[in-house]
């Protein structure tokens, strides 16, 4: 049965049981509400809540242990010899996984037949065939250990599906009774329902630290696992990035610091973008415009916050770029030939300055009302100017808190992805140059787990060191604006 499907079930089953629990109360109550421990919705929800929450807590955990229980079933079946040499048992299982997939479609598209999909020893050329004429990505042809695997995977998982649907309604029905059977006048449904809500909203708050853990975790284990593979020395402090999948990475050059430079250096041409304009904004916007443009300015400021990056990255590649080459390009407007290309670090730092000016000019707006008028009042009456009391009463009592929206505004940026990818280009370099194309750490995290790579080999790993590194760095930065803000207001709150 399809999960949505069973979904709706459950749903139906809650919504039942909450009609029928808060009806069971009122009838076994003489002398009606009055005779109730607790006012009838409690106990239609307490029977929702036995009917929802140990079905869906079922559905979700099978959904997420079935599939590493059916790989690794799958994967035991597979033996060494079957292995092509230079390939790992992980990409064998991709494709496995891959032909499955496609071994569904196909039959649900009618370019292959069932008898076909179970058929242990079928025409592989027929099945590779059917698979491309129901539009799946098929790399050469499907090999009978693959297709054995695949058939395994389809019947393994059908045979989980199975059982988790009968599982699930058997709890929801078990709820449903048990709500039922407890839906007495004595029974305290409100303090049952009230520690059942209260248990969910700490779950639902723990689900954000639990993320948090399973991120570092991951990267950390990857990371380690990676360094045992490649010289940590070679990493921090080679001046090269050149990866190669061919072997287990010993012609490979993994040093972040072109990486690393390229990223420090399109943020800095982003934040001198974002944060002069950002803040002349905001000032004008706190100081000096009225009420009723303050009501319009800033929203519209504000818009440019919520447009998609990819957007921004196609600004890049389709506007912004073009117009440096015709102006510092061969052949340009100023007679220079400075940059060759569309993609540079200018391009991609121009774009992201753009798109970082609502985090400053919004930030610092904020900080800056927030300074308390009467300091503003004291400085007018000592006879100093608006413009002189801005300058200097109100920036240097909202500078604590300006640097930390700065810091905010350059950790975003140097998590930024798809405008460096569409903007600055893939070049690795260490370069001085504004006009050549560099790329970053995101960019190579990105294109380094792209594609069908073997996982265990330096090559896919070292993305994890990546993450790790520019984890590491935003994380300070977070933690040093964080600390700036809240010196601020403990300051003037």
């Amino acid at each position: 049965m399809p999960v949505l499907w069973l979904f709706l079930i459950v749903l139906a089953v809650a919504i039942l049981g909450y009609l029928l629990g808060r009806a069971r109360a009122l009838s076994a109550a003489p002398e009606g509400r009055r005779g109730l421990h607790s006012l009838p919705v409690y106990y239609g929800a307490n029977v929702a809540l036995k009917v929802l929450v140990p079905a869906l807590g079922i559905l979700i955990l099978w959904l997420l242990v079935q599939p590493f229980v059916i790989d690794r079933a799958v994967s035991g079946t597979i033996p060494d010899s079957d292995i092509a040499e230079g390939a790992s048992r992980g990409l064998v299982m991709s494709e496995v996984a891959r032909v499955a997939d496609g071994v569904k479609a196909a039959v649900g598209a009618g370019t292959m037949p069932a008898a076909m999909a179970a058929d242990p020893s079928p025409d592989l050329e027929a099945v590779t065939q059917a698979l491309k004429d129901a539009g799946q990505v098929v790399t050469g042809d499907v090999t009978q250990t693959v297709f054995a695997a695949a058939q395994k995977y389809n019947a393994m998982a059908a045979q989980g599906g199975l059982y988790m649907t009968i599982l699930v309604l058997l709890a929801a029905a078990a709820g449903c009774v048990m709500g039922l059977h407890e839906a007495k006048p004595d029974f305290r449904a409100r303090n049952v329902v009230e520690k059942g809500i209260r248990a969910l909203l700490i779950a639902a708050a723990s689900i954000a630290i639990l993320t948090t853990v399973g991120i570092v975790l991951s990267l950390i284990f990857n990371t380690v696992e990676f360094f045992r593979l490649y010289p940590a020395s070679q990493f921090f402090f080679s001046l090269e990035w050149a990866p190669s999948f061919s072997g287990r990475g010993g012609a490979s050059e993994l040093g972040i610091l072109p990486l690393l430079w390229g990223t420090l250096y399109i943020s800095f041409v982003a934040l001198a973008v974002a944060v002069p304009i950002g803040l002349f904004a905001a000032i004008y916007l706190s100081e000096y415009a009225s009420p009723r443009l303050r009501a319009v300015a800033k929203p519209l400021l504000e818009v440019l916050a919520g447009i998609p990056t990819i957007v921004y990255g196609l600004f890049a590649l389709l506007t912004v770029g073009p117009l440096l080459v015709s102006v510092f390009g061969d052949g340009g407007y100023l007679g220079v030939s400075w940059q060759g290309g569309g993609r540079a670090v200018m391009t991609a730092g121009l774009v992201m300055g753009i798109m970082l000016i609502p985090f400053v000019s919004s930030l610092s707006d904020d900080i800056i009302n927030a300074v308390p008028q009467a300091m503003r009042d004291g400085s007018y009456g000592l006879g100093a100017t608006q413009s002189e009391t801005i300058k200097q009463v109100v920036l240097p009592a909202a500078l604590p808190g300006i640097v930390g929206a700065i810091l905010l505004a350059a950790s975003r940026a140097i998590g930024e992805t798809m405008i460096v990818v569409l903007g600055a280009g893939a070049a690795a370099r260490l370069s001085l140059n504004p006009f050549e194309a560099m790329t970053t750490v995101t960019a190579k995290i990105v294109s380094q787990l792209t594609g069908d790579s073997d996982f265990a080999s330096p090559e896919a790993l070292v993305a994890f060191a990546l993450g790790m590194s520019l984890f590491v760095i935003t994380l300070g930065l977070n933690v040093v604006a964080l600390a700036i803000v809240r010196k601020y207001r403990e300051q003037y709150d």
